[in-house]
């Protein structure tokens, strides 16, 4: 294949579509592990929800590359999956880290042994909690409702959003209010996630926390920043349309898909480490062994 031949936007739509192919490779190779070894399907199904962020994400943003000046309302559509799938993932993971600390994610019962440990809490939440507080059934259903808040308001803004548009009531600062909301709601909830990882280190340390919150909140937090970035960049004139055939919308639109299909790559790849599927391979290699020599 002769790649001087194709051009620039051939160029763009031929590594786009690599970069979403090897992310679904990656993704569903680790699916497919965590099927075979199915031992804790509570923490397992969990970690599928999760595996497969990467490429809802990467195919989502490669179909908007594949047709950028395409039907608007598809794409808010395809948006907004993407946007409930990733609230979804982040009560998974809560619910999965519950699981590792073999604590009822409903009724927020503190082990004893855990009791009593401190929270310090930085500026601007000192604003509304004291700096150091003690963990406690309140302070854990805090951090959960916290975490839960952005799994609500992330799918309310994105249909609001999208009905707003579609009748056609979508100034400017309308869409800079959600952006506002949408920025609270992210930040606290990506805080009490640091928050409780820092609080229940010791007990997560096993199951490898720091590369599971980095594929979690960098894949969910990092792209929505990312976009906030690029309408900032928009708005202060930084960045313009080069392309006769492209307005600065769609090269905004542009730029963020592309660069989510390059960084999906990478955050597939961290999750076959985070998400191995070791931790529940132990029972059936032993079988596979047993059956061997039995033959």
């Amino acid at each position: 294949m002769d790649i001087s031949k194709f051009n620039r936007d051939e160029l763009t739509l031929l590594g786009s579509g690599a970069c979403t192919m090897v992310a679904l490779h990656f993704s569903s190779q680790l699916v497919s592990q965590h099927l075979y070894y199915w031992k804790n399907p509570k923490e397992q199904k969990a970690i599928i929800m999760i595996a497969l962020m990467a490429p809802v994400y990467a195919m989502n943003s490669f179909v908007g590359v594949l047709d950028i000046k395409g039907s608007k309302p598809i794409f808010m559509l395809l948006d907004s999956i993407k946007e409930c799938y990733e609230a979804l993932v982040i009560a998974k993971f809560l619910d999965l880290l519950y699981g590792y600390l073999n604590i009822s994610i409903s009724e927020d019962i503190v082990p004893d042994e855990m009791k009593g440990r401190e929270i310090h809490h930085t500026f601007p939440m000192t604003l509304f909690q004291p700096r150091t507080t003690h963990l406690n059934h309140q302070t854990l259903k805090l951090l959960k409702y916290w975490t839960w808040q952005f799994v609500v308001t992330r799918p309310v803004c994105s249909f609001l959003m999208i009905g707003m548009q579609l009748l056609g009531m979508y100034p400017s600062w309308v869409s800079w209010t959600f952006t506002a909301i949408l920025s609270i709601s992210f930040y606290v909830a990506m805080y009490s996630l640091v928050v409780f990882y820092h609080v229940f280190a010791k007990e997560l340390a096993p199951h490898k926390p720091l590369a599971k919150f980095l594929c979690v909140i960098g894949t969910v937090f990092f792209c929505f920043w990312q976009g906030v970035m690029l309408d900032i960049l928009v708005k202060t004139g930084v960045l313009k349309a080069h392309h006769f055939w492209l307005d600065v919308e769609h090269v905004q639109e542009a730029i963020q898909n592309v660069m989510t299909c390059l960084e999906m790559v990478g955050f597939s790849v961290i999750q076959l480490y985070a998400f191995h599927f070791e931790p529940y391979s132990g029972d059936v290699q032993t079988m596979l062994q047993k059956g061997k020599k039995n033959e």
